[in-house]
């Protein structure tokens, strides 16, 4: 049996080596992004001069409770470094996010971040995404819409639900998890989804990470744009 865990720490600590004083840092959220926060917050403890941007509540309480200083996205120009986990990754560096649900917050930290960094376990590489469904985050008013959309692109969807009733994200929207198969063509999909009125975002994080992290047993595998 493979320490999932124990792969995370390894490629969260192998992370925060790209780390400097006086950089912002975008702070992911999720179990392999709650790792590295946790050793940012070590550095920050030991002299390290960092600002943070999370991409969450859960993250942003966290982060606070390791003393790690915050900024608002709002006061940022761009970001120099975010730490992020990931559902599934393609070794070109293709990615499904939001199992989480924060798939909107991570996908605006990312886009302004200059390095994005992904950390996983070695569950988390497959030669095709699509195993794990695509997060679609979608105004209320609109689901009904996009789940009839997903069907003329020959997925499925299906509304998350949280303790029997629709998951409402950080942003008053629902979630719609979308399953299309093994994915051919995930910029092609990516293009479909967010030209779908009503869909706010989507899980697919194409062109955007320049490197996975990625812990195996004892090791640390890196893959760079």
């Amino acid at each position: 049996m493979k320490d999932l865990k124990h792969e995370k720490t390894l490629a969260a600590k192998e992370a925060v080596k790209y780390l400097s004083n006086g950089q912002v840092v975008g702070l992911g959220s999720g179990s392999s992004a709650y790792i590295a926060i946790g050793e940012v917050g070590e550095l920050v403890k030991n002299g390290l001069d960092i600002k943070g941007v999370p991409t969450s509540e859960k993250t942003r309480e966290l982060a606070e409770s390791l003393n790690i200083p915050l900024l608002k996205i709002e006061d940022v120009d761009s970001i120099d470094i975010t730490i992020d986990g990931a559902d599934e990754f393609t070794e070109d560096l293709q990615l499904i996010k939001g199992g989480g649900s924060f798939l909107l917050k991570e996908k605006v930290v990312a886009s302004l971040s200059k390095q994005e960094i992904i950390i996983t376990d070695s569950t988390k590489k497959v030669e095709f995404l699509g195993k794990f469904t695509v997060p679609i985050e979608v105004i209320p008013y609109a689901q009904n819409y996009v789940l009839a959309q997903i069907q003329k692109l020959n997925g499925t969807g299906k509304i998350r639900l949280a303790e029997g009733k629709p998951l409402i994200t950080e942003q008053g929207n629902v979630l719609i998890d979308g399953d299309f198969g093994l994915i051919q063509d995930p910029a092609l999909l990516a293009g479909q989804l967010t030209r779908i009125v009503g869909v706010v975002e989507h899980g697919l994080f194409i062109g955007i990470a320049t490197t996975v992290i990625m812990g195996v047993d004892d090791d640390v595998v890196i893959f760079n744009k």
